[in-house]
């Protein structure tokens, strides 16, 4: 055991990425590049312009910003080591850095998913109960979810990390994806994994699943709200709203249980790559633009942000 750490240790993983044809390389290059670009700027453009408008200071913003800061470092785990290999001939990480790009990777997820809950269920007082609506979600509410999510993600990912590191990898040090992610890395390994999957299917589904039927139950009551709206054209605004949030939701989680939550046997290198795509550069890009940039309250403090001009919250 002591042999096969040690040359775990001195050996490091190949990460050959989501392909090795040279014109390929280069698209996926462009393509990638531009995803994470608009991701960056989105995501960033969203926080600074939360920060500096005192409109944007409701809660639904409160809530907004860290999941848009998290999505933003989430992204930058693994987009621009995926961009480095996609050009550069060597395509090495050592086990430290491996790990710590897992530990981060899993942190960042986890937050993600717990301040979309977290989002959904602001949503769902809002519509439910509009007069409450100021007590229920105060500043003191809002924070306790904000440092609830970014405690328990790092708990969780800790607790991977602490066991990961134990592993002894005596097979191919090639991992078959374009990050250190621990699904291709339990199938290179020749210790005792069940323990691992065992977290997975418990402690993991504790903080993936749990804030995934909250957000469902949270948007069957809204979708129960909307239908007893008054308004045509505001049920149809609401059901467009809520749709598209869903879809963002439904791409996140989907991918994110079709990839964790399957015995290592089971699991495919080609298809796991292909779902991690969705949830770690689309999705982190698209809730920008469903969640905020269409907000109107949130386009005037783009541009005030640009114009050096603050706006109030009776401004907006």
């Amino acid at each position: 055991m002591d042999a096969a750490n040690e040359s775990s240790e001195g050996t490091p993983f190949i990460l050959p990425g989501l392909t090795t044809n040279p014109g390929k390389q280069r698209l996926l290059f462009v393509l990638f590049l531009v995803l994470y670009v608009g991701g960056i700027l989105g995501n960033g453009l969203i926080v600074a312009a939360i920060r500096a408008s005192p409109a944007l200071h409701a809660p639904m913003y409160f809530l907004l910003a860290p999941l848009s800061f998290a999505d933003l470092c989430f992204t930058s785990v693994t987009v621009p080591k995926m961009l480095a290999n996609l050009m550069a001939p060597d395509r090495s990480i050592c086990l430290a850095g491996c790990l710590s790009q897992m530990y981060f990777f899993f942190a960042l997820g986890v937050t993600d998913s717990c301040l979309l809950a977290a989002m959904a269920y602001d949503r769902y007082v809002a519509i439910r109960h509009p007069l409450h609506y100021a007590t229920r979600m105060s500043r003191a509410v809002c924070t306790a979810p904000v440092g609830t999510a970014w405690l328990v993600s790092h708990i969780h990912s800790l607790l991977h990390i602490l066991l990961m590191a134990h592993l002894s990898f005596c097979a191919s040090h090639q991992v078959p994806h374009f990050f250190c992610d621990h699904q291709p890395l339990l199938r290179l390994s020749c210790s005792d994994t069940r323990h691992i999957q065992l977290l997975i299917f418990t402690e993991g589904a504790a903080v993936v699943v749990t804030p995934f039927l909250l957000i469902l139950a949270s948007y069957g009551a809204i979708s129960v709200a909307v239908l007893r709206l008054p308004s045509a054209s505001g049920r149809l605004r609401a059901v467009s709203t809520c749709g598209s949030h869903l879809a963002v939701v439904g791409l996140f989680y989907g991918t994110v249980i079709a990839v964790y939550f399957q015995p290592t046997s089971q699991y495919e290198a080609e298809r796991g790559r292909v779902a991690t795509v969705m949830y770690t550069v689309v999705t982190p890009m698209l809730n920008p633009v469903i969640y905020s940039l269409r907000n109107r309250d949130v386009q005037g403090g783009l541009r005030a942000l640009f114009s050096g001009r603050r706006i109030s919250a009776g401004d907006s």
